[in-house]
């Protein structure tokens, strides 16, 4: 099996590993995988994987990372036929646990090294794809935080943590309106998630998929009016008491619009932060992008 390997030199896992490039290598050959490892910058990931998209004698892709650059991978490689692969090296690789890949580098080589894929869904906002989830209020304004606390030397944990703190006192609602098929609706909200299919509630950390490929986006609105209700929600998804219709407005659709008065809204897309114009056009591609997985238990 020949891969092109593709991580970002510049990531949190070789910071804090100096011999991951080895590890990387060896895990591959135990594995039997005949693997081309390219670390590049961070300004150079989304061109090395447009290259390796389309580039000649390579059975797969593989991204070494986290939801940056699996998100960065996905949204070149949707659409072709060439399957992605994942070596998860990030903190929280959303789209990794949902497919039941393993953690463990040597146990997702393996998986890669068997070549089972299936088609799972790419979502995208405004053109640009991600593979978990895009966020309108608080959660961008955590990820902006977030990169600031990690700039100054904390853990991105740690720095989540002081992220979410810092955001809930800087409490505001937005104001927007959301058109679906069959529904236009004003809401005002302090957070808004868009899902790449359904998960189920939770609040600052989203729970586990119930699929990934039924071809839609869920939009889950908070209804909180004031940083109380809101801290109190917080109290109750950590218990697991969190209630869909009182605690959300919720919305499952293939495409959705989210208008705002202002020309330009920062938003999340994988954990990372954008500016983009409004409106906000979201849309799902169904089983655009191939990904290997682990094989079905046999029956």
């Amino acid at each position: 099996m020949r891969v092109r390997v593709i991580a970002n030199r510049g990531g949190g896992a070789f910071i804090r590993d100096d011999k991951l490039e080895e590890k990387l290598d060896a895990a591959l050959e135990a594995a039997g995988i005949e693997a081309e490892v390219r670390l590049v910058d961070g300004d150079e990931i989304a061109d090395a994987f447009a290259e390796a998209a389309t580039a000649k004698g390579l059975d797969a892709v593989v991204a070494a990372g986290g939801d940056g650059t699996v998100s960065c991978a996905a949204g070149h490689l949707a659409g072709t036929k060439r399957p992605l692969g994942l070596l998860p090296l990030g903190t929280l690789n959303h789209l990794a646990r949902d497919a039941d890949i393993p953690a463990d580098l040597d146990a997702a080589a393996a998986v890669i090294a068997a070549g089972h894929n299936r088609p799972i869904d790419v979502a995208e906002v405004n053109g640009r794809a991600f593979v978990n989830n895009s966020g309108v209020g608080l959660y961008p304004d955590m990820v902006r935080f977030r990169e600031a606390e990690q700039g100054r030397g904390r853990s991105k944990r740690l720095a989540m943590l002081s992220a979410s703190l810092r955001a809930l006192r800087s409490f505001k609602r937005r104001r927007l309106w959301i058109s679906a098929p069959g529904v236009e609706t004003p809401i005002r909200t302090p957070l808004l998630f868009v899902g790449n299919n359904r998960y189920r509630a939770s609040l600052f950390a989203l729970a586990r998929r119930e699929a990934l490929d039924a071809g839609e986006l869920s939009l889950h609105a908070v209804r909180a009016r004031s940083r109380v209700h809101l801290f109190w929600a917080g109290l109750r998804g950590l218990i697991g008491r969190l209630d869909q219709q009182r605690d959300f407005i919720t919305l499952y659709a293939d495409r959705a619009t989210i208008s705002s008065d202002r020309p330009r809204l920062v938003i999340s897309a994988d954990g990372e932060s954008i500016t983009m114009e409004t409106p906000l056009e979201y849309r799902i591609r169904p089983r655009a992008l191939r990904l290997i997985v682990p094989a079905p238990e046999p029956q």
